[in-house]
């Protein structure tokens, strides 16, 4: 399998199951309507587990154009791969976002709330003031990239500190941890979906959005509404921007 149907695959899970846990909190008559935001902030991390660590040895479970942004910024891609990797997600969301509306097939008639059928899909803003939500997404993306940067250093290259340089010389192997480096971001993104989620419902990643977001308006949704396109922007530039910021820093603070 190559990178770019790796990041298809991966990009396909983390949506299934981050739809997924929305259309079931949120679609009428579905056993867990009304479950509440840590079950969904929980769905959305095992999305990012389930699916980083399925293809992680392929593709390296980016499942985002704001991490293979970043990792292009700081050297760890190459910007040959990059329209791969973005086009490989955004094909994998629309197709997980797909599965979704199969999977929930006969609680959309039973769903009066259009809004509510589209956030099975896309965010919408708690508030909507544009200027404060794409700073909310800046931020909540920030710690996103920051924090996959801290994890890969820590378990996926060897160190080069005098501790670590100490303990190679001690012949005392450096801890790798392949594809289970997908558990901690997963938890990563379970703490930010609890901690800044509730302004805009962090996308985060611009195809977790864009990509659901065009399925919606493609797909035969019984009495779906509108796709606030107007706000479609947000979750697409907001990440970006965060990315670039924390590759900035990671590269400015020598690359911790």
């Amino acid at each position: 399998m190559s990178p770019f149907h790796g990041e298809i695959l991966g990009t396909l899970l983390l949506i299934l199951f981050g739809g997924g846990v929305c259309a079931n909190t949120s679609l009428r008559r579905s056993k867990a309507y009304g479950s509440g935001w840590i079950v969904v902030a929980s769905g959305w991390a095992m999305g990012v587990f389930v699916g980083a660590f399925t293809v992680g040895r392929i593709s390296g479970g980016h499942l985002n154009p704001a991490v293979t942004l970043a990792f292009a910024l700081t050297g760890k891609l190459a910007w040959s791969e990059v329209p791969t990797y973005i086009g490989g997600q955004m094909i994998g969301a629309m197709l997980g976002a797909t599965l979704v509306w199969l999977a929930f097939l006969p609680h959309w008639a039973e769903t009066e709330d259009q809004a509510v059928k589209l956030g099975v899909f896309c965010t919408t803003p708690a508030i909507r003031r544009p200027p404060a939500n794409l700073l909310c997404e800046i931020i909540g993306t920030f710690t996103l990239i920051i924090g996959i940067f801290g994890i890969k250093d820590a378990t996926l290259e060897p160190a080069t500190s005098a501790a670590a340089s100490q303990a190679a010389a001690a012949a005392v192997p450096v801890l790798k941890m392949g594809a289970l480096g997908a558990l901690p971001v997963a938890l990563l993104v379970w703490g930010i979906g609890l901690s800044l989620g509730g302004p805009t419902g962090y996308a985060i990643n611009p195809a977790r959005d864009l990509g659901p977001r065009m399925a919606h308006a493609i797909l035969p949704i019984s009495g779906k509404g509108r796709n606030d396109w107007s706000y479609a922007w947000v979750p697409v530039v907001g990440p970006l921007a965060g990315a670039a910021l924390a590759a900035w820093l990671y590269v400015a603070l020598g690359k911790f």
